[in-house]
């Protein structure tokens, strides 16, 4: 990806444009072909472009080969994406522009404030709520970029999660754009590459929506359009836990794709036909476009592991 993407439009016409988007911490699970299925659908039952992703902006955290197991992975399970793998990385210059903007414009500033230093600060369901420490300056030369919030209440409307609203300020304070360590933080990156890839519907977990009005925060400052959203459910330990690299969910395998591919269809109450579990995978996928539904998971957060669907799979995956 260059600094000059922004397709915004399909070989078919559609002006649709969908994208998933994991980060190389670990293979593909159950919880993440969720994700990938139906981000992969909504965008090629709406005529559509559909991009892959590899948020590879956080080396600490990446698992060497991991970036080029996903892209097997997805290979494998016959997802085919437009275009060439996308790089988030490689929007660097582009994401550094933005901080630089943000910065000239008085509405991000440094931060030296360390975990201890916040250690008491108020809490809320976005984690700690800045007190705005730093806000008239710093002195110290080891510093984050944090952006400027205010309390206007930001709201969207989530293709299955209805109306959703937050107020940064007083819900999370001013958040980190540019790392300590010269990282770029996951919001800005994000924000940044949808842009550059002219992303016009975001499909991907409910864990992820409330993150969401930060990101539309920032679009608005920056000057760039607001894709629509669909949080759709996510998987669940018994426990009750999200089904993640973090709480041992293994990764995809590369035998019985078949019967994955009807169970994560199942999971997402798409009904699939008995006999397509003697199917090709793209008579699968054939079925699966045409029959696309994202109606019938209005509501659903969550998709629990001793739900039948999940089930079927017999734990083999957690």
């Amino acid at each position: 990806m260059t600094g000059t993407i922004a397709t915004g439009s399909s070989s078919s016409g559609s002006s649709y444009v969908g994208r998933f988007a994991p980060s190389p911490t670990g293979p593909l699970h159950f919880g993440s072909l969720l994700a990938a299925v139906a981000s992969f659908l909504q965008a090629r039952a709406s005529g559509g472009s559909w991009f892959l992703r590899i948020e590879d902006v956080d080396p600490p955290r990446e698992q060497p080969g991991a970036d080029t197991a996903i892209v097997e992975a997805l290979e494998a399970y016959g997802f085919e994406w437009d275009g060439p793998v996308i790089w988030q990385s490689s929007a660097k210059a582009d994401q550094d522009a933005a901080v630089a903007d943000l910065s000239l414009r008085h509405l991000a500033y440094p931060c030296s404030c360390s975990r201890r230093d916040l250690a008491d600060a108020p809490r809320s369901t976005l984690g700690i709520i800045y007190p705005g420490t730093c806000r008239k300056g710093c002195e110290s030369s080891e510093f984050a970029i944090r952006v400027l919030t205010n309390n206007d209440e930001i709201g969207f409307s989530d293709g299955l999660q209805g109306p959703q609203s937050q107020r940064l300020e007083s819900q999370s304070g001013d958040f980190v754009v540019l790392r300590r360590d010269g990282l770029i933080a996951y919001h800005l990156a994000v924000v940044v590459s949808d842009h550059l890839e002219g992303i016009t519907e975001i499909v991907r977990g409910i864990d992820l929506m409330d993150s969401t009005p930060r990101q539309i925060w920032l679009q608005r400052l920056l000057g760039y359009a607001t894709p629509a959203y669909m949080h759709i459910p996510v998987a669940t330990h018994a426990d009750g836990q999200k089904l993640s690299k973090l709480t041992g969910a293994r990764g995809l395998p590369l035998k019985g794709k078949r019967r994955i591919l009807l169970a994560a269809l199942a999971a997402l109450r798409q009904e699939p036909p008995a006999d397509l579990a003697s199917a090709s995978l793209d008579d699968l996928w054939d079925w699966s476009v045409a029959n696309w539904r994202h109606d019938v998971l209005r509501n659903v957060t969550t998709i629990p592991s001793d739900s039948d669907a999940m089930a079927s799979l017999e734990n083999r995956l957690w």
